[in-house]
C-alpha cells in the first residue's frame, strides 16, 4: 500500500482530507429540490465506492504492507468492528449534524456541533495514541475552536431573521458533536496491533469504516425519512427513483469525495510523528474550507452587512493560526 514516509508527504495528505472534507457539500448544492435524505442514500453509495477504488489502487500498489485485500482478509476482528463501529457512529453524527442545522441555523449548530466534536475527537485521539506537542496541539485546538465560533457568528449577522436557539436543535448539536468526536478514536484505536498482531491498514480500514457507514443509514435514513426532525413533512421513498440522474451522480460524488478525505486522513495519521490527534484536528479545519467555498465561490455573503465581513475575515485568521499550530505539534 502507499503509505507517507517523510512528515511532508503525511502532512500534504492530512490537507488533501481538509479539502476534500470541506468541498463535499457543495454537490448538495446541484441538487435543488432534492430532499437531504433522498441524496443521503447515493451520499453512502459514495462512500463505500470510494473506498474500493481507492483500496484497489492506492491501497494495492507500494512496497509498504500487505496489499488492499489481503490487509482485508488478515484483519483481526476487534480492528474490524471498532472501524464498522466509527462508520456508524460517524454516519448518525453526520445526519444529526444536517438535523440540527435545519432546526437552529449554522449559528448553533457550527459552535456547539462542530467545536464539540473537534474538542472530544482531538482529546479522546491524543488518549489513544499520544503524539505531539501537548501545548501546540491543544492551543491549536482552542484556536480553531474559536474560528468555528467566529464562523458561525458571520452567519447570525447574514441571517436577517436569525433561528431561534429551541432546546430541540441544542440537544441534536450537543449529540452530534459528541458523536462526531467519537468516531475518529474509534477507527484509531482500530488501526492498532491487538495481542501483538497488527491491525487493519488504513485503506483496509476505511473499507470496514464504509460498511459501517452502509449497514447504518438504512434503519437512521429510513427513520429521518419517516420522522424528519426539521418539522418538515415525510419523505415519500418514490422521490428517490423519480430524482433526475444528475443528481444520484451529485450524492455519489459528495460520498467519494468525503471517502477520499478519510482515507487520506487515515493514512495520515499511521505516519510517523503525527497520530490521529493531529490528523483529526487538520481535517477538522474542513470548516474553514467550506467558509471559503460559501464566501468566494457561492457568494453567501455577497450582501452580508460589514459587521459579518469582519467576523470571516477574522475567522480566517484564527483557523490558519490554529491549523498551524497543529501542523507543528509534531515536529516539537
Amino acid at each position: 500500500m502507499l503509505l507517507p514516509h517523510t512528515y511532508v508527504a503525511a502532512l500534504l495528505l492530512m490537507l488533501v482530507s481538509m479539502l476534500c472534507w470541506g468541498s463535499w457539500a457543495n454537490t448538495l448544492k446541484l441538487c435543488p429540490g432534492f430532499r437531504f435524505q433522498l441524496f443521503y442514500w447515493d451520499y453512502a453509495i459514495g462512500v463505500a465506492v470510494g473506498a474500493v477504488i481507492l483500496g484497489l489502487t492506492a491501497g494495492s500498489h507500494g512496497a509498504s504492507g500487505p496489499v488492499f485485500l489481503a490487509d482485508m482478509a488478515m484483519a483481526p476482528r476487534q480492528g474490524i468492528w471498532l472501524a464498522i463501529a466509527g462508520g456508524a457512529v460517524f454516519n448518525v453524527a453526520n445526519l444529526l449534524l444536517v438535523a440540527a442545522i435545519d432546526v437552529a441555523g449554522l449559528a448553533v449548530a457550527f459552535p456547539v456541533g462542530i467545536g464539540l466534536a473537534l474538542v472530544v475527537g482531538s482529546v479522546w485521539s491524543y488518549v489513544v495514541n499520544p503524539k505531539a506537542n501537548v501545548i501546540l496541539l491543544f492551543g491549536g485546538v482552542a484556536l480553531v475552536v474559536v474560528a468555528i465560533v467566529l464562523d458561525a457568528a458571520a452567519y447570525r449577522k447574514r441571517e436577517s431573521e436569525a433561528k431561534a436557539a429551541t432546546t430541540r436543535g441544542i440537544v441534536l448539536s450537543l449529540v452530534a458533536g459528541v458523536l462526531m468526536g467519537s468516531f475518529y478514536p474509534l477507527v484509531a484505536k482500530a488501526m492498532q496491533p491487538v495481542f501483538g498482531d497488527p491491525g487493519p491498514g488504513p485503506y483496509a480500514t476505511a473499507m470496514f469504516f464504509a460498511v459501517g457507514v452502509l449497514l447504518s443509514t438504512i434503519p437512521a435514513n429510513l427513520l429521518l425519512m419517516a420522522k424528519p426532525l426539521d418539522g418538515k413533512p415525510p419523505v415519500r421513498g418514490s422521490e428517490y427513483w423519480a430524482g433526475l440522474s444528475r443528481w444520484h451522480f451529485a450524492g455519489m460524488l459528495g460520498g467519494a469525495v468525503w471517502c477520499a478525505g478519510a482515507v487520506t486522513n487515515f493514512v495520515a495519521s499511521g505516519a510517523h510523528q503525527v497520530g490521529p490527534a493531529v490528523s483529526y484536528a487538520i481535517g477538522q479545519g474542513a470548516t474553514m474550507i467550506s467558509a471559503a467555498w460559501g464566501v468566494f465561490i457561492w457568494h453567501e455573503f455577497a450582501g452580508a452587512p460589514p459587521a459579518a465581513r469582519r467576523l470571516l475575515a477574522l475567522m480566517f485568521l484564527f483557523f490558519v493560526v490554529g491549523l498551524s499550530a497543529v501542523a507543528l505539534a509534531p515536529l516539537y
